[in-house]
């Protein structure tokens, strides 16, 4: 499996759980960091989402190390959270860039193996608030709410070539994203979430690998947020 974004937080819980169920795993992000997993069956590449010549040459380097990519894991991404009246055109761009054509560019070169071999699992990380909308996060849950329309085009395209495309649409997870937040914004939010908690990054790892291994789920959006996101 390949994914991006695995140096921390949910993407470094799904390669690990992908690890620990007999998967290779071949993993991206700008640093080479990758998950901290020193073993054979784990390769750490280095590269930018934002590239689409960086993007193939992981792709090349993965099936050069463990064949074909049989499940991706789009999971990299940026937050530029500013009040709608102070976000730029920068901030909004920038979003743009690397959360929806960053995946766009993971996505197509991932299906051309996945087409050929006529089967894999696309699994895209969008968040709740592409549902439901987040104050000063205008940029973000556009681009975000911008996946599911990806993964469902995605799934028409490809699906009787018995590849899935789905997303995941995590809720408030404990990373250290969420715990910036200031404890009265985390307050009202644990109000509003039905399990009395926020969740663990192995709640969404345990979902890519349901969908990793779910070849009559397609074009779905998977929400892992206690309920917060109910009736969206």
């Amino acid at each position: 499996m390949f994914i991006s974004g695995a140096s921390r937080g949910i993407g470094q819980a799904v390669a690990a759980a992908f690890f620990e169920a007999g998967w290779n795993v071949a993993t991206l992000d700008r640093r080479g960091a990758g998950p901290g997993i020193t073993d054979p069956r784990v390769a750490q590449l280095t590269g930018s989402i934002t590239s689409t010549e960086e993007v193939d040459a992981a792709f090349r380097a993965a099936e050069a190390a463990f064949g074909p990519v049989e499940a991706l894991v789009a999971n990299a991404g940026i937050v530029a959270d500013r009040p709608l009246l102070r976000m730029s055109d920068a901030d909004f761009a920038a979003t743009a860039a690397t959360n929806l054509a960053g995946t766009f560019r993971q996505v197509r070169r991932a299906a051309r193996s996945m087409v050929a071999r006529r089967r894999g699992a696309i699994i895209l990380i969008g968040s709740v608030v592409g549902s439901i909308g987040g104050i000063g996060q205008a940029n973000y849950a556009a681009s975000k709410a911008a996946l599911v329309g990806l993964a469902r085009s995605v799934a028409r395209e490809v699906g009787a070539r018995g590849i899935t495309a789905n997303v995941i649409a995590p809720g408030f997870i404990e990373t250290d994203m969420t715990a910036d937040l200031a404890p009265q914004v985390r307050a009202a939010y644990l109000e509003r979430i039905p399990a009395g908690r926020f969740g663990a990054v192995d709640d969404v790892a345990q979902a890519a690998l349901f969908l990793a291994n779910a070849p009559y789920v397609n074009g779905a959006v998977l929400p892992v947020d206690g309920g917060l996101g109910m009736g969206h």
